[in-house]
């Protein structure tokens, strides 16, 4: 069987974009304590991730702490968790159907026909996992944002954007990339399928030019009288 680079292409870049989802789930950087104004105070680092917030202080190791009820979570918190887990889940499912795809071994064009649509589902679910961490990271970086300009926020409540913010973009961009290779291969194999096998065009109607029993019976006969 030969592959196609954008196969490869795609189901690689698939898989770096399904870690750096994983890492962007797990990573408690989602949101880090800001230094502005009056608060200089340097010896003290908190993160405040998805699943856990940490602190890391001077001469002191990173102190990290899972959040202790799921109901008295923000709604916005509870949201992200959600959509980043439905993305986890789809970037594996997405995986293991391009993966599948590629080990289809028989060069017949039944096979090579499947084999397009596998891949073409595994880039379109690519996609969507792409949408499903875009929406909680750019959420999230716009709750920053608006409560870092907003003079009501006590200047020790501000955060800025953490670095599992910006492993969420390049994610998203790395898995649109995949799959839109992905897609594209099963639209150029459909486009090769139709130009190997071009409909074929209605034949004329046969004519039987045979003359007929009466006809020839009639030019055969003759009367003695």
């Amino acid at each position: 069987m030969t592959f196609n680079p954008l196969q490869i292409a795609g189901l690689v870049l698939g898989f770096f974009g399904m870690v750096g989802t994983l890492a962007t789930a797990l990573l408690p950087q989602w949101r880090v304590s800001a230094f502005v104004g009056s608060n200089i105070i340097v010896f003290e680092r908190i993160w405040e991730g998805l699943w856990m917030n940490c602190i890391r202080q001077v001469k002191v190791r990173l102190q990290c702490k899972f959040y202790n009820s799921l109901l008295a979570l923000p709604f916005d918190l509870e949201a992200a968790r959600a959509l980043m887990c439905v993305a986890v889940a789809l970037s594996l499912i997405a995986l293991l159907i391009g993966i599948s795809g590629m080990k289809k071994i028989q060069c017949k064009d039944s096979n090579e026909r499947v084999k397009a649509y596998l891949l073409g589902t595994s880039g379109v679910l690519f996609i969507l996992t792409g949408i499903f961490v875009l929406i909680p990271v750019c959420w999230t970086a716009n709750i920053i944002i608006r409560d870092f300009y907003n003079p009501a926020v006590h200047i020790g409540q501000k955060r800025e954007l953490g670095a599992a913010l910006f492993l969420g973009w390049a994610s998203t961009a790395v898995l649109f990339i995949g799959g839109g290779l992905l897609c594209g291969y099963c639209c150029c194999n459909r486009k090769k399928q139709k130009n190997r096998y071009p409909a074929a065009e209605h034949p004329a109607p046969h004519t039987d030019k045979r003359p007929q029993n009466g006809t020839v019976l009639s030019k055969t006969s003759t009367s003695y009288v």
